[in-house]
C-alpha cells in the first residue's frame, strides 16, 4: 500500500505561538524539529499499519522547511511538491493542518494567505486548504484519510470527510496562541497511533467528492488586494474584492 503524506506547520504538536513560525524567531528551529518529529511518527505509524512506501511532502509557505538529515529514510520525498501524486496512491494524510480562515480559536487560522486572502469558495461553501488538498488527491483516486493539527482543523477534516482519523495536538486561544494538548513525547506516540489506524480506512474511505464543472470564488480583503490578483491570475472579477473562475477538475482548485 501506498501514501503520501502532505505537511503543514501551524498544526504541528508543540508550537504554541505565532513567534515559532517566523523564520527569524529564536525558536523556529524548534518548529523545524517539531516538523520532522510529527512527520517522522506519521511515517513509522504508516508502516506499522502496513503501508509499502510512504511519499511526503513540504507543503508550507514556499516549501522550504524540511530538514532533510531529520527525515526517517524508509520515506521517499517529493521535492516538487505534488508532482509524485499519481493514481497509484492507496490514501493520503495531512500532518500539521490548521483551520481555514475566520475559524473561532483556529490556531494560525487562514487559507492560503494570511494577509491577502478571506474567504475561498467552492460550489458556493467555504472552503479551506484542507478542502484544496482533498481535492487534488480525489483528482488521483486517492483519498484523505487522516489528519493531524489543531482542535478545529480536526473538526473542520470531520465536515467534509467520512470516514477520517483525526488527531487534535492542540486547542486554539484566539488565533495567535494554543494550549497543548500533549507532551512532546506523547504527541508523537498519539500521530503514530492515529497513522496505524488510518491504515484500515484503505479501500473503506472514498475520494472527496466535488461536483464538476465548480465554480471557485475568492474575497480578497482589500479591493487593490484584488487589484494585483487581476494583474496576475485569469479570472472573472465579479466586485471590489471578489473573484470567480470556473475549474473542471480538481487541479484547477487553486488560483495559480
Amino acid at each position: 500500500m501506498k501514501i503520501y503524506i502532505g505537511t503543514d506547520l501551524e498544526g504541528i504538536s508543540g508550537i504554541d505561538c505565532i513567534e515559532m513560525i517566523q523564520p527569524g524567531d529564536s525558536r523556529y528551529r524548534e518548529s523545524i524539529e517539531r516538523l520532522m518529529a510529527d512527520l517522522n511518527a506519521a511515517i513509522d505509524g504508516a508502516f506499522a499499519g502496513g503501508a509499502t512506501h510512504v511519499t511526503v511532502s513540504d507543503g508550507h509557505c514556499t516549501g522550504k522547511n524540511f530538514d532533510i538529515s531529520l527525515l526517517d529514510p524508509r520515506a521517499e520525498l517529493d521535492e516538487a511538491r505534488g508532482e509524485k501524486m499519481d493514481a497509484g496512491y492507496d490514501g493520503a494524510f495531512i500532518i500539521g493542518a490548521h483551520a481555514m480562515a475566520g475559524t473561532l480559536n483556529g490556531f494560525l487560522d487562514h487559507t492560503q494567505s494570511s494577509k491577502t486572502w478571506f474567504n475561498y469558495y467552492i460550489n458556493g461553501e467555504r472552503a479551506s486548504e484542507q478542502h484544496q488538498w482533498a481535492g487534488r488527491l480525489a483528482y488521483f483516486g486517492i483519498p484523505l484519510i487522516m489528519v493531524s493539527g489543531d482542535a478545529a482543523a480536526c473538526e473542520e477534516a470531520k465536515t467534509f470527510l467520512n470516514p477520517v482519523e483525526c488527531i487534535a495536538v492542540k486547542r486554539g486561544i484566539g488565533r495567535n496562541r494554543a494550549e497543548l494538548l500533549y507532551g512532546n513525547d506523547a504527541a508523537l506516540g498519539a500521530i503514530r497511533e492515529t497513522a496505524k489506524r488510518a491504515m484500515k480506512l484503505v479501500g473503506k474511505a472514498k475520494p472527496y467528492e466535488i461536483k464538476y464543472p465548480a465554480e471557485i470564488k475568492l474575497e480578497l480583503y482589500r479591493s487593490d488586494y484584488c487589484d494585483e490578483f487581476c494583474e496576475s491570475h485569469d479570472v472573472e472579477r465579479l466586485d471590489a474584492r471578489t473573484v470567480r473562475k470556473t475549474v473542471h477538475n480538481g487541479l484547477g482548485l487553486l488560483f495559480r
